[in-house]
């Protein structure tokens, strides 16, 4: 009887953390994510840079929405992490992606390969199953693969959103942020560049680079998303 028990209250606190959710459509897993953590437009925090807010996303620090239900956009919890603190330079900590994983997301990106190896590469809890690779999108062909992996969740609500990171949230993810943001949302480059200052808590100056980068990216033309999927994934922002 004891067994028995014990083996109910395990199967309901695992319907109870974990988000996996058989969508219908795509739209469907859109509201779902945008209700969920009541985000509206780029430039809104779901996580601090602490890594407080949304206390289920523990683990990210200033965690924002890309495309809603798609792709978001953060940094790792490691230096003010509460109880694992070390050092900024790594990746994601073992909760931050146990809890995306419970979220339903089905993928993280760490944009910078310091320490990847020591990560886990492949979770599960319940129905959910989260993947985390490294690419950093310094070139063409890892352009390719993220925006790949972007539009294969515009195009399928079975697949969980992304999660793309590097330490702080603030230069690497708004990079890649500012390119997911010119292939699917209308984005100039010029526009791209001042989303990506924007979001960097005021540490934008030198990173020419990624300057570069942004300024020299052209869309995939065969990555096109119709006027409609724009209107319900992109979030608002101060050039609409």
């Amino acid at each position: 009887m004891k067994k028995t028990l014990a083996l109910v209250i395990l199967l309901f606190c695992l319907n109870i953390t974990s988000y996996s959710k058989d969508f219908k459509t795509v739209k469907d897993k859109v509201t779902f994510y945008k209700e969920r953590y009541k985000v509206n437009c780029l430039n809104e925090k779901i996580t601090d840079n602490f890594g407080n807010g949304f206390e289920q996303l523990y683990g990210t620090r200033n965690m924002k929405p890309i495309l809603h239900g798609i792709a978001y956009r953060g940094g790792a919890n490691n230096f003010y992490h509460k109880t694992n603190k070390r050092h900024n330079h790594n990746p994601l900590p073992q909760d931050g992606l146990d809890n995306l994983c419970k979220e339903g997301f089905s993928l993280a990106i760490y944009l910078y390969g310091k320490n990847f190896s020591t990560a886990s590469k492949l979770l599960n809890f319940g129905e959910d199953t989260l993947r985390y690779i490294q690419n950093s999108g310094m070139n063409r062909a890892s352009q390719r693969q993220i925006l790949d992996f972007v539009y294969e969740r515009i195009q399928n609500p079975d697949l969980g959103p992304i999660y793309l990171h590097c330490w702080n949230g603030w230069h690497q993810s708004g990079y890649v942020a500012s390119m997911i943001l010119m292939q699917f949302c209308n984005f100039s480059n010029k526009e791209a560049r001042t989303y990506w200052e924007k979001n960097t808590d005021g540490a934008y100056k030198k990173f020419e680079n990624v300057k570069k980068m942004i300024a020299n990216f052209t869309p995939f033309e065969d990555l096109k998303i119709s006027e409609d999927v724009q209107e319900m994934i992109c979030p608002c922002s101060e050039k609409k």
